[in-house]
C-alpha cells in the first residue's frame, strides 16, 4: 500500500532552521504535485509550499524567503529547509502527495511531524 513518511522536526530556537523530509513509497507512481502543509490546533490546515514534477515551487507569503522546497524525482522524496524560524511557525508539517493520470486522481498524506519554535 502506498505511503508517505515526514521526518525531520523537533525543536529548534527562534532564527534556527530545520530541514524536512518526506519520502513516498517506491510503489507510488505519477506523482504530480508534492506539498508542505501546516496545521495548529483549532485552525485550518494551510498549504505552505509546493512543487511539481517540473520542477515549479508556489509558496505561501508568509515563508516566502524563508522556507526552500525541493524534490528527488527518482526517490519519490521531497524536502522543506525552513530557516529563520519564528515562532508562529510552531504547527505540525504535513506532506501530500498527489498520484495522477488518465486513469485515476489520488491524494496521499503523511501522518505529520511537529515542529516547534521557540522564543
Amino acid at each position: 500500500q502506498a505511503q508517505v513518511v515526514e521526518s525531520g522536526g523537533g525543536l529548534v530556537q527562534t532564527g534556527g532552521s530545520l530541514r524536512l523530509s518526506c519520502a513516498a513509497s517506491a510503489s507510488m507512481s505519477d506523482i504530480n504535485t508534492m506539498a508542505w502543509y501546516r496545521q495548529v490546533p483549532g485552525r485550518q490546515r494551510e498549504l505552505v509550499a509546493s512543487i511539481t514534477s517540473g520542477g515549479h515551487t508556489n509558496y505561501a507569503d508568509f515563508v516566502k524567503g524563508r522556507f526552500t522546497i525541493s524534490r528527488d524525482n527518482a526517490k519519490n522524496t521531497v524536502f522543506l529547509q525552513m530557516d529563520s524560524l519564528k515562532p508562529e511557525d510552531t504547527a505540525v508539517y504535513y506532506c501530500h502527495c498527489n498520484s495522477q493520470n488518465r486513469w485515476w486522481n489520488r491524494d496521499y498524506w503523511g501522518q505529520g511531524t511537529q515542529v516547534t519554535v521557540s522564543s
